[in-house]
């Protein structure tokens, strides 16, 4: 794909985005213009009045928030994509969300702090990458050309049913006064992100850390036997990209609970459009996905106002059609 045509899509995306991260800004239960949105944002602003504390402690950051969670999951996904070439590989296939959900339900049973459940989620999700590495350490280090993506595919798929087994035992012990809470969490909720900047940086690392080897993704994508012929530093490479890939998961579950389909969806509408070129890819999905999960969150915040929906309920709501509408498109094609 030529630069100026990646320009052209990452462009877009962008004003898409900036179209929706403004409607975030104004549109809800208590309508604010965009000029006082502006004024809000200015740091020379004083005025505390009433829609400049609704902009800046309520909704700039549930959007900044939204943004990260959304395009962290859309990196994450379309890395493991490429890392276990299978198309139905999302941040949820290897344990990652499930061991920061565990780990999370148990400080919200116990009756921790917000910032203790996020920093539960975060150590949650982190126990199960170390756990999959360990498991799946002589597939990732045994330097062999034979392929090792489906042996790390069964093992975090089982690592995952055995979190889910334990989210599960979980809910059945919670007390039902913290169950509504728990449920909230667990299909995805961005009205504890009131600290987004820790997801924004972690975005901002996992682009540092994955552009410099989006060319050797495509070779990747070839087989380990075709991209070690290649020169490509196969077992460091399939360590960078699964390590990236779960740090972006764990941020975006830690911000934002577990917001399903975005890290399914996004990457196959893009790959549908534009093609599987990881140059142009990885930053489209990470612009795409944000503006995914912005508009899923200002849906789920208007559509039954004054109530909220929870943010993942949307996202499944409008990825189960559109995934299969992928598939049957794809088909036709």
């Amino acid at each position: 794909m030529s630069a100026r045509r990646a320009c052209v899509i990452w462009l877009a995306l962008a004003l898409a985005a900036l179209i929706v991260f403004a409607a975030s800004l104004v549109i809800g239960s208590v309508p604010v213009t965009l000029a006082q949105a502006l004024a809000a944002l200015s740091p020379s602003h004083t005025n505390t009045d009433m829609a400049a504390e609704i902009v800046r402690t309520l909704r700039l950051p549930r959007a900044l928030g939204g943004f990260a969670c959304g395009a962290l999951l859309a990196l994450a996904g379309a890395l493991l994509q490429v890392l276990l070439r299978n198309p139905l590989a999302e941040p949820y296939v290897l344990g990652v969300s499930g061991g920061a959900a565990a780990f999370a339900l148990v400080a919200m049973i116990v009756g921790l702090a917000s910032w203790a459940v996020q920093a539960s989620a975060c150590a949650g999700a982190f126990a199960s990458i170390l756990l999959v590495l360990g498991l799946a350490r002589r597939e990732l280090w045994r330097g062999e050309p034979q392929d090792s993506s489906p042996r790390l595919l069964l093992t975090g798929a089982v690592t995952a049913a055995g979190w889910g087994a334990l989210i599960t035992l979980l809910l059945t012990l919670a007390p039902d006064a913290q169950l509504r809470g728990m449920l909230f969490w667990l299909t995805g909720d961005l009205n504890g992100a009131s600290m987004p900047w820790a997801a924004l940086g972690a975005l901002v690392l996992v682009l540092a850390a994955i552009a410099p080897v989006a060319p050797q993704l495509n070779v990747l994508l070839r087989g380990d036997a075709a991209a070690q012929a290649l020169g490509v530093p196969v077992l460091r490479l399939r360590v960078r990209v699964y390590l990236v890939a779960s740090l972006a998961a764990a941020a975006a579950v830690t911000t934002g609970g577990t917001i399903g389909f975005v890290g399914l969806v996004v990457p196959h509408m893009l790959r549908l459009a534009f093609g599987n070129d990881q140059r142009m890819l990885l930053p489209a999905a990470a612009l795409a996905g944000g503006l995914a999960v912005m508009g899923a969150d200002l849906a789920a915040r208007t559509v039954a106002a004054p109530a909220q929906l929870p943010v993942g309920v949307v996202t499944a709501l409008a990825g189960v059609p559109v995934f299969l509408w992928m598939l049957l498109h794809r088909r036709s094609r």
